[in-house]
């Protein structure tokens, strides 16, 4: 199992972490199978996304309204309950396949991290 360590530098920000991924792969001479990536918050999210310029601003205005602003009523902090939902929603786990040592992807694809509620230290862990 490996570790990766991810430090948001914004609210709400994707960070791509396929480079990461693969060197993981790389790392520990792994050429064909699955990999599992979990994210250890309630507050942030794994995806795959096509990272054309400006997708990231189209993602969050579109998850903006999925959840509606409502009286929520979290005890510990009731503003960040949008980002807990998100992040159910979209899921804190990916499995992907590898294949000649690297992900497969598509030609656009990109494995990211989606900040909901940053900035924020997050770790991923992997299983190979």
């Amino acid at each position: 199992m490996e570790k990766i360590i991810i430090n948001t530098k914004k609210e709400k920000e994707l960070v791509d972490i396929t480079d990461k991924v693969n060197e993981i792969i790389k790392k520990n001479d792994f050429k064909e199978g699955a990999v599992t990536l979990f994210l250890t918050h309630t507050t942030a999210a794994l995806t795959t996304i096509d990272e054309d310029p400006g997708i990231d601003l189209d993602l969050f205005d579109a998850l903006e309204e999925m959840v509606p602003k409502l009286k929520y009523r979290h005890p510990h902090n009731p503003s960040h309950v949008p980002s807990h939902i998100l992040s159910s929603l979209i899921g804190t786990s990916l499995t992907l396949l590898v294949e000649g040592g690297e992900l497969i992807l598509g030609t656009w694809q990109r494995v990211v991290l989606i900040e909901l509620d940053g900035p924020k230290e997050r770790e991923i862990y992997i299983s190979i």
